[in-house]
């Protein structure tokens, strides 16, 4: 149908923008795609991890040389009647004490390289999701990024930093333990990898169950500290509606669930402990047990007390401090870095009725009977509207305060979801595209920040070049403040300009934009005509599609297609085709005669204009 007062309502979103993307929620999953991102990690920090592996081989030859020293210290020197031999072997596993206590403060000092930059790029992460929900997405604010920012990447740092620590010191110092038993005789080792390998198997098994709880747990607690939040802000509404007891309810429910899931957590850990007993605790025991067969089969006593040595002194201190930390940041690392994970959402594969995104036949913008409401009961402000924008078309819309032009812009700009139809970018709907990209909205409070003039006009556009910068500013008129500034990188204060000058920046700043759609709303309405006339040529001059929501109606007069609002109905056709058929149009452009005989324009929204602007300008322009 051709446009007619709108009437709309959002669709369900996620909070980027995007429809729910159907990520698995099993453990696994969430171990693989916590892999899938960790690997490139820590493949570009390779020299970090070589580093550490080069000291820690000295934490390797320490273990080593402890145990196999005693056994030497025993049966070489003690018992063989040489004390003085004894005490020398002694000395050796001594001595090498020294060079692990120096690998111990490289390790610790290397460890930042592997540590620090997790914690950056998760906060990295975390922004910018939060920036890009607030710069898309019509929804509340949430506690989730601040929890990220704050709570989760403390916890991933933390516990990355432990695991890489207890994992690092539990291989080498295992290595050196049961390369020591095998010198010392490899019947020590039928003896002690079995309880060793059902240990770690028991604990191994533990894991995927352990984050499933760890997961509920923290769910539990962002839904808690969420309500916390909004309670905290309508205290006063809460008191004025008698909501209290309500509010008090949900919270111990949610406390409820947290306890519950903790609970549920502590008895996991329960069957780790009896893991952490089989595999260290258990191999000393059977080695007292299997000691006379050993002795039996040629094994010393000093080899017998080395044996002990290196399972009591390295071998269990090593397992505690691993299976300790996979235990407790483990799994609730893999849980807080699955968080943070995230796939890119790939548009839709082109279908018949849907041109390519660069084709030149394909719409740059189009509003399937989009309608949209302020709330279910409220009388829409826009009601099934069709509308098609081809590329470079210049579209004004005009209407009387009120009648939904604004809403119209943000809608068509995908800051507010539709109550009912489709808005499209280039032939996809909008939550395959990133916003910034094929649209620029201007609002009528032009945002200039503190910074130099080259910041604020390529803030959209970064990677402009010298001349690109200059030839915007020549055509929209800015050169006489860069002037008066004193050139592109000289500091601008937003509160010494007036308000026409932060439109004009802002102006110039969408002109060096790359996006296809443009939409002002309003943007030069603290501009003179001539100024605002030089703008909406250049802007129409650049090439892509623009849209302005008028502030006068010689903006009208300037453009191809003009669609008129009024609350009710809508009539969308060339100036000249309006003049004609739209008695609204006449009255905002001060021509006061009847209408002549004939239907109001029925032009085909979803059609390209056929001509230029037709019609003069009254010599008083009203404001619309």
């Amino acid at each position: 149908m051709t446009p007619t007062p709108p009437t709309t309502s959002p669709p369900r979103l996620d909070p980027l923008g995007k429809p729910p993307e159907q990520k698995s929620t099993t453990e696994g999953g969430a171990l693989r795609r916590v892999t899938r991102e960790g690997v490139p990690f820590l493949r570009a920090r390779s020299r970090a991890v070589l580093r550490l592996a080069g000291w820690s081989l000295l934490e390797f030859a320490q273990t080593f040389l402890t145990g196999y020293a005693v056994a030497q210290a025993i049966d070489r020197g003690f018992l063989s009647g040489s004390p003085t031999t004894g005490l020398l072997w002694l000395a050796v596993a001594a001595i090498a004490t020294f060079p692990a206590a120096l690998a111990t403060r490289r390790v610790f000092g290397g460890l930042a390289d592997l540590v620090e930059p997790l914690r950056d790029g998760l906060v990295r992460r975390s922004v910018s999701r939060a920036l890009a929900q607030a710069l898309t997405a019509p929804t509340p604010a949430t506690t989730r990024s601040v929890s990220q920012v704050t709570h989760q990447s403390e916890i991933a740092r933390d516990g990355w930093a432990g695991l890489v620590l207890s994992l690092r010191a539990f291989v080498f110092t295992a290595a050196g333990a049961l390369a020591g038993l095998a010198a010392l005789s490899p019947r020590l080792l039928l003896v002690v990898l079995p309880p060793l390998l059902l240990g770690l198997g028991l604990f191994l098994a533990t894991l995927i169950p352990m984050a499933a709880r760890q997961r509920a747990y923290l769910g539990a607690d962002e839904a808690f500290a969420a309500h916390a939040g909004h309670t905290a802000s309508a205290l006063r509404d809460i008191a004025a509606t008698g909501a209290g007891q309500r509010t008090l309810a949900g919270a111990r429910d949610l406390a409820s669930e947290q306890a519950g899931a903790a609970r549920s957590l502590a008895r996991w850990a329960a069957v780790r402990i009896i893991a952490l007993a089989v595999c260290s605790r258990l191999p000393p025991l059977l080695l007292l047990l299997a000691a006379p067969w050993l002795m039996r089969h040629g094994l010393t006593s000093g080899a017998l007390v080395g044996a002990f040595t290196y399972l009591t002194q390295a071998l269990a201190p090593a397992l505690h401090a691993l299976l300790s930390v996979l235990g407790t940041a483990g799994g609730r690392l893999v849980v807080v870095l699955d968080r943070f994970t995230g796939r890119v959402q790939l548009p839709p594969a082109p279908t018949a009725d849907s041109p390519p995104p660069h084709s030149p036949l394909a719409a740059v913008a189009e509003l399937r009977a989009v309608s949209f409401a302020y709330g279910p009961a409220a009388r829409p402000v826009l009601d099934r509207l069709d509308l098609t924008l081809r590329p470079g078309e210049h579209l004004a819309v005009v209407g009387p305060s009120g009648s939904g032009k604004s809403t119209l812009a943000a809608v068509l700009a995908a800051v507010m979801p539709p109550t009912e139809g489709e808005v499209r970018w280039l032939g996809r709907p909008t939550g395959d595209a990133e916003h910034t990209a094929v649209r620029t909205l201007l609002p009528q409070q032009a945002h200039v920040f503190t910074g130099t003039l080259r910041e604020n006009v390529c803030y959209l556009r970064p990677d402009a070049d010298e001349q690109e910068i200059l030839a915007s500013v020549a055509a929209m008129g800015v050169q006489p403040l860069m002037e008066r500034l004193g050139g592109l990188d000289a500091p601008v204060d937003p509160q010494r300009l007036s308000l026409g000058e932060r439109q004009l920046i802002a102006l110039c700043r969408a002109h060096l934009t790359t996006a296809p759609l443009l939409i002002l709303d309003e943007a030069t309405s603290h501009l003179d005509p001539a100024a605002e006339a030089q703008a909406e040529n250049a802007l129409a001059a650049r090439g892509g599609t623009l849209v302005v929501i008028a502030h006068r109606l010689s903006s009208a007069a300037r453009a191809q297609r003009v669609l008129v609002m009024d609350g009710t109905h809508t009539a969308c056709g060339t100036p000249a085709e309006l003049l004609a058929h739209s008695e609204l149009y006449r009255d905002l452009t001060g021509h006061w005669s009847p209408a002549p005989a004939g239907p109001p324009s029925t032009e085909s929204s979803t059609e390209a204009p056929t001509g230029l602007p037709v019609g003069t300008a009254p010599a008083k322009t009203p404001r619309t």
